[in-house]
């Protein structure tokens, strides 16, 4: 099939799946399917929605806000008198720059090598004789319902043991295994047509050749779920780094804001404590913002999505 067939076959099969989208939107507000359609459909996103957006859209709005509109018997959603004060003082309290840097730092090589591993370690599972990789991927399934507070004490002893405490590295180095993301990949591999594979290997194509050539170009929208995921899951990382650092120099962002709380517990300036919380979040809805596309396809794409013409 060429590329210009292929092209054509696709936009007539996107053409042809918005016209079946729009026949069913119709048919689902019709008036014997509106009732229907709004209680079983709209109403729970409605509240779905309330509850995710609600809390969020109060934190943002009160970050703009001097304390005499938080604390108040007559609040607003809206800030009467918006100041970026809250901000400054942010940056005052605690080092935001070195704290910025070291989320950083820390998601950027762990996510990095979480990822690899997890690209590798599912192309073995699926497409290398490994000995006893069924037991291999069933440990796998057990670590995905272990939780991590379980191994928080040997963890502990074992990075202080070995000079790591209030260090980059002592954060990164006990989460580097990523069993969802290697079941993910795995599950999607065993998806994959044997004989595209096979092909390659017919032109002398080993193992490293076929993952980075064919398996992973097939699988990008499932990665780069993983690498979602993964991302956000290091950049809020609370738990660990509190543990293991008490520095304010070696601290992650949502330590950092740990710390501020403690200092702001006191005094009540919420709109200094909502300041600090939208710092650690906003980067992590821009990534998303970007990466939300690729996200949906890795969730929802079949073995040939991807596959492209031939």
């Amino acid at each position: 099939m060429s590329i210009a067939t292929a092209s054509a076959t696709k936009r007539a099969d996107k053409k042809i799946e918005r016209q079946i989208a729009r026949s069913e939107r119709a048919k689902a507000f019709r008036k014997e399917n509106l009732a229907s359609t709004l209680l079983a459909g709209y109403l729970p996103m409605v509240i779905a929605l309330a509850l995710i957006v609600l809390p969020l859209a109060w934190m943002v709005f009160s970050s703009f806000k001097p304390a005499s509109e938080i604390l108040t018997m007559n609040p607003s959603i809206l800030p009467k008198e918006s100041t970026l004060e809250n901000y400054a003082q942010v940056a005052e309290r605690v080092p935001l720059g070195r704290l910025f840097l070291n989320s950083f730092f820390v998601t950027a090589i762990a996510a990095v090598i979480k990822v690899t591993l997890a690209i590798t370690s599912a192309y073995a599972l699926v497409f290398i004789n490994v000995p006893f990789k069924n037991v291999i991927f069933m440990a796998i399934l057990v670590a995905l319902m272990v939780p991590p507070e379980a191994a928080l004490l040997p963890n502990y002893l074992t990075i202080a043991g070995a000079g790591g405490r209030n260090t980059l590295w002592g954060i990164i180095l006990p989460g580097l295994g990523t069993a969802f993301g290697t079941f993910l990949l795995r599950q999607q591999n065993k998806t994959l047509p044997i004989e595209l594979l096979e092909a390659a290997e017919l032109d002398g194509a080993g193992h490293w050749r076929k993952l980075w050539k064919i398996v992973v170009p097939v699988t990008t929208p499932t990665i780069a779920t993983v690498a979602l995921i993964t991302v956000v899951g290091e950049w809020n990382s609370f738990l660990w780094p509190l543990v293991i650092t008490d520095s304010p120099d070696k601290m992650t962002l949502p330590v950092g804001l740990n710390l501020l709380q403690s200092i702001e517990s006191e005094t009540g300036s919420y709109g200094i404590l909502m300041a600090g919380a939208v710092l650690v979040i906003a980067p992590i809805i821009v990534l998303f913002a970007f990466l939300q596309r690729y996200v949906v396809a890795g969730l929802t794409q079949g073995p040939a999505n991807d596959l492209g013409p031939t």
